[in-house]
């Protein structure tokens, strides 16, 4: 469900952990954490595309939408008000058509396109779509109108490969441009209008198995509500239903739950403003804040933070006596916050800790650059579990991006990355990346300053190199592959120690889809023929692309041909053995792959040099394991050897390419 370009979606095992402002989604592998904490989630992976059609309520006019996205080559643009689910609406449409009717997971991958042109792609090659791909495209952030006239020049461009390709695009418009629509886009053109919104809210709690009569639902402040509210708000709403029957702390009736989660959406603003109008001193509000922020710590824990916020901020208190000092506990009390019997802190009332933090990141915008300070070193504590650090700088990161300052998450990514003492990783950089990447609005900017950290010279630091391997291989991998395949190669060909893992997930990711897998050739080819002399980089990443354990299932036999052929073409020719090695192996256990030699042999362009090499290769294959499959093989490759070296007319073969000075060896 959207509002204008955000999306919620609870997941059934947690609470919705969100307070006012943008809405962050996650998609991509590995963020169990996410889930555990009731993090919204809306993958554009399809095991999370099931998770969102399972709590889906079609907005008006999705059957409409469905209908027009079914033919082949087709292209739906969707309009509407926010709030109404458009972006949520078009990964349905993306995820739910020909569902049924394949189950190969390449297949019904959804794809997102970049909504504007930067430095990195502007003078990229256009979209090169396969049959049946899916790809969004979401410009509901845009509110320049020179920017959306690009943009609509872009999707001019996207939409004629989509329909030479026999591909399908879903676009999410923005509800603020309606003057400046191109009208070439008119036929494409489906308005969306908001779902019931009691049909939303009823849908989310049955998927989280609540028992309630649909009688409970009519009160009147839920109608308003319903009414009202855009979709992530009710999202929200339901999610805090299931948190307050889980907390055991709230009755143990859906009436009692509903009120509680409806006076959390409504009230709590108002009630954080009257608290911080008794709230005057300095120790207090530190004590509130860190409280909220380190929620669900232990107590010991939550007190070194709040002395840390205070030395943060410049709080010198008169040298006395703890003793003479109003004791710990007291403080909790008098401020609403509770222990509880397994040490840990939370405050009365439900969801109260997400006001308290929205509170003081919008009224105390001069102490935001301390505040920032006062988490990168707090969340260091001994005393914090991982959990408990992912908790905190999820809380930050929210507040932070509500507050239009992505670089102050960043820059913490950074610090805790470079700091990492673990070969996996930092937990709380990998959580603040992720937090990034998935903002609907912030996300861009976080892949651009992925790629100026891979892209400027000078050394990466290792632990920053892992994490930012990680995030592109898991999560842009998922939504922005062709941005994740680029900022890969930067990383992959780099000296560093972390450039294996790096070369690893590149790889990894390239085989996966055959598209991908060309665009990483094309890369290759193109620097492999720019490197300067003795600097092979790029060729050997090229040559192990080529491997047969590389390369999709099944090949094809074009792309590797195109690739073979730079790699025949340059020295050192030992990247050939385990190249050639592995095919020969290939076609050894199925012979099926047999195209594979001819192939080979015709990327060598008949070089006379070329071809003894591949000659040579397979006799040591054929030598290296006596078995008559091997045999049998390597005579084959000699044939098409021949062929390509005999068949043609001397004077054709006195006018082939020289050979490189390591071929003549």
């Amino acid at each position: 469900m959207t509002e204008q370009d955000r999306v919620t979606v609870n997941d059934p095992r947690g609470p919705v952990n969100n307070g006012e402002g943008h809405q962050y989604v996650f998609y991509g592998a590995a963020t169990d954490w996410m889930t555990r904490k009731g993090v919204g989630s809306l993958r554009i992976a399809r095991e999370d595309r099931v998770r969102l059609a399972n709590r889906f309520v079609p907005p008006r006019g999705y059957r409409i939408a469905a209908d027009h996205l079914e033919k082949p080559g087709s292209v739906v643009l969707l309009e509407g008000p926010p709030g109404s689910g458009r972006r949520a609406a078009a990964i349905m449409l993306l995820h739910g058509f020909g569902e049924d009717r394949s189950t190969d997971e390449e297949r019904v991958r959804v794809e997102e396109l970049p909504a504007t042109a930067t430095d990195e792609n502007r003078n990229d090659k256009p979209l090169t779509p396969g049959e049946g791909d899916r790809f969004l495209l979401d410009l509901s952030g845009i509110t320049d109108e020179e920017e959306y006239t690009r943009a609509q020049h872009r999707l001019a461009v996207h939409q004629s490969k989509v329909q030479e390709a026999g591909a399908h695009m879903v676009v999410v418009l923005p509800s603020v441009m309606e003057h400046a629509h191109a009208p070439d886009f008119e036929p494409h053109r489906v308005k969306l209008e908001r779902p019931r919104g009691v049909a939303v809210v009823t849908r989310y709690l049955r998927m989280d198995r609540m028992a309630f009569h649909p009688a409970d639902l009519r009160s009147a402040d839920l109608q308003r509500l319903c009414d009202r509210s855009p979709m992530r708000e009710l999202a929200r709403l339901a999610g805090l239903v299931k948190a307050a029957r889980d907390s055991g702390r709230f009755g143990s009736d859906f009436a009692g739950w509903l009120d509680q989660a409806i006076h959390a959406v409504t009230d709590r603003a108002g009630e954080v403003g009257q608290q911080m109008v008794a709230v005057r001193t300095a120790p207090e509000r530190a004590l509130l804040l860190a409280a909220a922020v380190f929620e669900g710590a232990r107590a010991d824990t939550v007190y070194e933070a709040w002395q840390c916020l205070l030395k943060e901020v410049g709080y010198k208190e008169e040298v006395t006596s703890e003793f003479a000092q109003t004791d710990f506990g007291e403080r909790l009390k008098a401020l609403g916050i509770e222990r509880a019997p397994d040490g840990r802190l939370r405050f009365e009332r439900l969801a109260y800790a997400d006001a308290v933090q929205t509170y003081f990141w919008a009224n105390f915008p001069g102490v935001r650059n301390r505040l920032r300070d006062w988490i990168g070193s707090a969340a260091e504590l001994d005393g914090l579990t991982t959990d408990d650090q992912v908790d905190v700088v999820v809380r930050f990161g929210e507040r932070s991006l509500a507050v239009r300052r992505p670089d102050d998450l960043f820059d913490l990514m950074v610090r805790w990355a470079n700091d990492a003492a673990r070969a996996s990783g930092d937990p709380r950089a990998a959580t603040a990346l992720e937090l990034g990447l998935r903002h609907e609005e912030f996300g861009g900017w976080f892949r651009r300053r992925i790629y100026e950290c891979v892209t400027r010279s000078g050394s990466l630091p290792d632990g920053l190199a892992r994490v930012l391997t990680t995030a592109c291989h898991q999560s842009l991998g998922a939504t922005h592959p062709d941005q994740a395949v680029v900022r890969l190669h930067h990383l992959a060909v780099r000296r560093e120690g972390a450039a294996h893992g790096a070369r690893e997930a590149l790889l990894d990711l390239a085989g996966r889809d055959r598209r991908l897998y060309r665009l990483l050739i094309d890369r290759l080819r193109d620097r492999a023929r720019q490197e300067q002399p003795g600097a092979h980089s790029h060729l050997h990443l090229l040559a192990e692309l080529l491997r047969s354990d590389r390369a999709p299932d099944p090949p094809r036999w074009p792309d590797l041909f195109l690739g073979w052929k730079t790699v025949f073409s340059q020295p050192p020719t030992e990247l050939w053995n385990p190249l050639v090695n592995s095919w020969l192996d290939a076609v050894a256990d199925d012979r099926t792959q047999e195209m594979a030699l001819n192939v080979m042999v015709r990327a060598t362009h008949g070089r006379t040099a070329a071809l003894h090499r591949l000659y040579v290769i397979a006799c040591g294959w054929a030598r290296s394991a006596r078995h008559p499959s091997r045999a049998a093989v390597a005579a084959l490759f000699w044939r098409h050897i021949d062929q390509a070296q005999y068949a043609r007319p001397e004077t054709e073969r006195a006018g082939a390419e020289p050979r490189t000075t390591e071929e003549e060896r």
